[in-house]
């Protein structure tokens, strides 16, 4: 029969330790973290009873508490918040008023330029000129051309498209919105044609 494993260390001499008695272990007391008071627990035989908790400080009164610097560095944070906000509605406030400006422009622009146009829609010469870094053209007939470039008609721009004008018209245009302005020569003066 097989022996097990056990017996045959018993029979080669080694011997089971005898199991040592469980040693007593002290009591544990359960401190509170600083700041927490300590969990309420039942009165137990042979036990200190607990002091109660101190009362954590009013949050007045931790402000009487403050240094003066915390209290001063409060006070400046609070200022330069309320800078900042006054400075911020200022902003939106002149934004605001810049777009009504703008709109109100827009809006006598566009009065103004009802039924002025001169533009021919079989025009077939063109009148370049140059727009934000750009080569640009409206067509014109001959005498359009010849106008414009004597200055008795102007180019603008509104709506996104080129429009040709008397020179009064592209004057008062001008006084509005002057960007609007593409091209208006002064009598006798004359301006190369940029794309030919």
């Amino acid at each position: 029969m097989i022996e097990s494993l056990r017996d045959q260390m018993l029979k080669l001499g080694f011997t089971a330790k005898p199991a040592e008695p469980a040693k007593p272990r002290p009591p544990q007391v359960h401190r509170a973290p600083p700041g927490k008071a300590p969990a309420q627990s039942r009165d137990r035989p042979g036990q200190r009873p607990q002091p109660p908790a101190r009362p954590q400080p009013r949050p007045q009164a931790r402000a009487e508490h403050q240094s003066q610097e915390e209290i001063d560095l409060a006070k400046a944070y609070a200022l330069r918040a309320k800078v900042e906000r006054q400075e911020a509605a200022q902003a939106q406030r002149e934004a605001e008023l810049r777009a009504a400006e703008k709109r109100e422009r827009r809006a006598k622009l566009a009065e103004l330029l009802k039924g002025k146009a001169l533009n021919v829609a079989e025009a077939e010469h063109p009148r370049h000129f140059q727009h934000q870094d750009k080569i640009k053209r409206v067509y014109c007939n001959e005498e359009q051309l010849a106008a414009i470039n004597a200055g008795e008609l102007g180019v603008i721009m509104h709506d996104g498209r080129f429009q040709i004008v008397t020179r009064e018209v592209a004057l008062v245009v001008r006084e509005l919105e002057a960007r609007c302005v593409m091209v208006l020569l002064e009598p006798g003066e004359f301006e190369a044609d940029p794309g030919a």
